[in-house]
C-alpha cells in the first residue's frame, strides 16, 4: 500500500508513520521544512520525505505533482492555541485555520487523481473538538467544523470514482500537543489518562485495511475509563 502522511514528525503521526513502515508499506511523508525531512529520513529509511509547509498551502500542489497512484492519505498534521473569542489573536485564527482546514483540502485535491486511479483512501484525522465548540476552542474548532464539512462534502462527491472518505473523530490523546493543551488549561498532565498514539494508529490502519465492499465513513475515538 502507497500510503502520503502528514505529521509523521510527531505524536499520531510518527505512531502511524511507524506502524505502516513495520508492515512495510510503501510512505510519502511532508514535513514542514528540509530540516524536519532529514529527522524524518533519519527515522523512516527509505521514505519519500518531501518539505512542504502546511502553512502555506500554495505549495502543496507542486509538491506531489508527480505521484499518479495512490492507496490513501492520511491528514495527521495540526496546530492548537487556546484562547478565549476576545483575546484570539489573528494569526493563531489563520494558521489554525490554514494549517488544520486548508492545507488538508488542497492537498487531497491535488492528489484525487492519483487517489482515483488506485481507488483509494482519504482518512482525516479530526478531534471531538470537530463535533463540539468549548470555550477557549473556538478557533481550533472552527477549523475541525471545517474539515468535517470538507469530508462530507468530498465523500458524496467521490463515490462514484470509488474513493472512501473516513473522519475520525479523537478524544485526547498523549502527544506533545496534549501536554501543550493541559499547560494552556493550567492543568496537570498525565500521558496515562489519555489514548496512545499507538492505539490511534491502530485505528487507522483498520481503516485503510477494509474489505474493498465496504466504507466507514466517521469513527469516533475517546479514553476508556479508567
Amino acid at each position: 500500500m502507497k500510503v502520503l502522511l502528514t505529521g509523521a514528525g510527531s505524536g499520531i503521526g510518527k505512531a502511524i508513520a511507524d506502524a505502516l513502515q513495520a508492515r512495510d508499506d510503501e510512505l510519502v511523508l511532508l514535513a514542514r521544512n528540509e530540516q524536519r525531512a532529514q529527522d524524518i529520513r533519519d527515522r523512516f529509511g527509505g521514505a519519500d520525505v518531501r518539505a512542504a509547509d502546511l502553512s502555506d498551502a500554495t505549495v502543496l500542489a507542486s509538491v506531489v505533482a508527480d505521484l499518479d497512484l495512490l492507496d490513501a492519505v492520511v491528514h495527521a498534521a495540526g496546530v492548537f492555541e487556546r484562547a478565549p473569542v476576545a483575546e484570539t489573536r489573528l494569526e493563531d485564527v489563520t494558521e489554525q485555520l490554514w494549517v488544520n482546514l486548508v492545507a488538508p483540502t488542497e492537498l487531497t485535491r491535488a492528489l484525487l487523481p492519483a487517489l482515483r486511479a488506485a481507488r483509494g483512501t482519504v482518512v482525516y484525522l479530526n478531534s471531538g473538538a470537530g463535533l463540539t465548540a468549548h470555550a477557549g476552542w473556538s478557533a481550533y474548532a472552527a477549523s475541525k467544523f471545517g474539515l468535517r464539512a470538507v469530508a462530507d462534502a468530498l465523500r458524496a462527491e467521490e463515490a462514484a470514482h470509488g474513493v472512501r472518505v473516513t473522519s475520525v473523530y479523537l478524544g485526547r490523546v498523549a502527544t506533545p500537543m496534549q501536554q501543550k493543551v493541559h499547560e494552556q488549561e493550567g492543568r496537570q498532565y498525565d500521558a496515562g489518562e489519555w489514548i496512545s498514539p499507538a492505539s490511534v494508529a491502530s485505528t487507522v490502519l483498520h481503516v485503510l485495511d477494509l474489505p474493498a465492499d465496504v466504507t466507514v465513513p466517521d469513527v469516533t475515538v475517546r479514553p476508556r475509563p479508567r
